[in-house]
């Protein structure tokens, strides 16, 4: 196992689209990969589907863990797969009603090899598709961020997210905070740590748009403007204190300008409006577009 990769994929009621996820890891142009699943409580036939795949390309390559049935939720059930996965080289999310295109895995083995032996996260952009895998809309294009932009937005597409052992190894050695998502407190730990964080400008899977996305949603950009307006600052704060207490709590390795950005965050998350104002002064502190940095600042000055 030591130098293949565990694709960890969670299955919660993803019968309509599931095969078509499972015969694209097939296709894979690196194939040197098993596949580690659980189902997360569905009452159709995911189970049925992902017992079927395993018949066909056995079972010692499609691996169900003991606890699969359990519903734990989605962050809960993919970080329970990361950590029985660190024995492998790199592990690879994947959610159930994607398409991978050919060469996704080999994309990503070659960068995070070609970045050497630390830790590495790898994410890279997507076609936005139809339920019918219609449109190749581009995804956003980002940069990989330092710390601590890491704690004011995901850059990290869960369902491309590759990394290798000593990222692995990282994340699963701390303790998730409440309602965080799997992908996202990956991105943070890395950061924090001084990790390599790879964002691929180039396309790697076929992201389907649908009502039930956990996290997606085909929606224009004014239309996501509102909906956060809508929301106000309350959830967005409470996930970002919640990143930082857990970051601060964590026995972690944090780079020595992370660990200084986090005490100034922490100070001023508890502190006064100046204390906030001073924060944002730290050109790190920023989220992609000027926009969201105005919604965001004001969000961080109102606490």
């Amino acid at each position: 196992m030591s130098d293949s990769i565990a694709i960890l994929l969670s299955t919660f009621n993803g019968a309509l689209y599931l095969e078509e996820q499972l015969a694209s890891f097939t296709a894979q142009s690196f194939t040197n990969w098993r596949l580690l699943w659980r189902d997360d409580g569905s009452s159709d036939d995911s189970v049925a589907i992902m017992r079927g795949f395993a018949q066909k390309i056995g079972e010692a390559r499609c691996i169900e863990l003991a606890d699969s049935g359990v519903h734990y939720g989605a962050p809960a059930s993919f970080l329970g797969l990361l950590a029985r996965a660190t024995s492998y080289a790199m592990v690879a999310f994947a959610d159930q009603d994607d398409v991978w295109l050919p060469d996704k895995l080999s994309n990503a083995v070659r960068q995070v090899t070609a970045a050497g032996d630390g830790p590495v996260l790898y994410c890279a952009r997507q076609f936005l598709v139809d339920q019918q895998l219609r449109g190749h809309r581009l995804s956003a294009l980002h940069s990989g961020k330092e710390f601590p932009a890491c704690l004011t937005q995901n850059i990290a597409n869960g369902n491309t997210l590759v990394m290798n052992q000593a990222a692995a190894t990282l994340v699963v050695a701390t303790a998730a905070p409440e309602a965080t998502l799997h992908d996202w407190w990956s991105y943070i730990v890395i950061s924090a740590c001084g990790g390599q964080v790879i964002f691929d400008p180039e396309p790697q899977i076929l992201y389907r748009l649908h009502k039930k996305n956990l996290i997606g949603r085909s929606q224009p950009l004014p239309k996501r403007a509102m909906a956060a307006l809508q929301r106000g600052p309350y959830v967005f704060m409470t996930t970002m204190r919640r990143h930082a207490r857990a970051l601060a709590g964590a026995e972690l390795s944090l780079s020595l300008a992370a660990r200084s950005d986090l005490a100034m965050i922490a100070t001023a998350l508890s502190g006064s409006v100046s204390s906030r104002v001073r924060a944002l002064r730290c050109p790190r502190l920023r989220r992609e577009s000027w926009y969201e940095n105005i919604l965001f600042g004001y969000w961080f000055i109102k606490g």
